[in-house]
């Protein structure tokens, strides 16, 4: 009986991965509703958090403004799933915390604030590097967690234990382990500019339009660093 069991366990997950592969080929063309749904109805752990960053995706790069926060609450819903399914996978944990950081922005800091999401946001970033301490996108998430809080005064970076100095660091070493990563350069990018550092901005806007943009979020990301580019000069 547990030999069967195993056996059919071992036969069920090539057949997840390969669905889970279909789902990540939705977001890579830029079907991001598709890939959510899709995500949603296989309800594997790496489905439900390629659900939540469909989620995302749809309302960072597609959505109406009057439909973003509602995306970004079924993205934090399928992260959560992805989670409580399994509680040692990373993706999960990153993509809750990427839902919750977009969501704490439509807000607004004094409801963010009184629902502590800052320290909800900052541990899932955290518990996805102690996963996997070579995730580079939960160094640049972190990196602007401390950014963003920063950037609203001493009092509220106070509060929240955010650290100006380890933005940089963050960002640089996020670009070291993926230096082909487009929105890690634009988004470091955005920092540089909002620090007065316009030179150094204007050079990683231009290594991230000089990249090769392999998904449809690529080049989304490359507008986005085209605009920022127009802005510079």
């Amino acid at each position: 009986m547990k030999r069967s069991l195993v056996l059919l366990l071992t036969s069920l997950f090539p057949l997840a991965l390969a669905q889970a592969s279909q789902v990540e080929a939705l977001l890579d063309a830029g079907r991001f509703q598709e890939a959510y749904e899709m995500g949603l109805k296989l309800a594997t752990p790496e489905a439900l958090a390629l659900a939540a960053k469909g989620a995302s995706f749809y309302a960072m790069y597609q959505a109406k403004d009057a439909e973003k926060r509602a995306w970004f609450e079924r993205a934090e819903k399928a992260a959560s799933q992805a989670i409580a399914k399994a509680p040692d996978y990373p993706e999960g944990y990153f993509e809750r915390a990427r839902a919750l950081g977009r969501l704490s922005q439509y807000k607004g800091i004094l409801e963010a604030l009184a629902e502590g999401l800052a320290p909800r946001i900052r541990g899932d970033l955290e518990k996805t590097l102690k996963l996997k301490p070579d995730h580079a996108g939960a160094m640049v998430a972190l990196a602007l967690w401390h950014f963003e809080l920063v950037q609203k005064g001493w009092l509220v970076a106070a509060t929240q234990g955010a650290d100006g100095g380890k933005v940089e660091p963050l960002m640089r070493r996020a670009i070291e382990l993926e230096p082909e990563g487009i929105i890690h350069r634009v988004e470091y990018a955005r920092v540089l500019s909002a620090w007065g550092k316009t030179e150094e901005a204007r050079k990683q806007l231009e290594v991230a339009l000089s990249l090769p943009a392999r998904t449809a979020a690529d080049r989304y990301d490359q507008e986005r660093a085209r605009q920022e580019l127009a802005k510079l000069k």
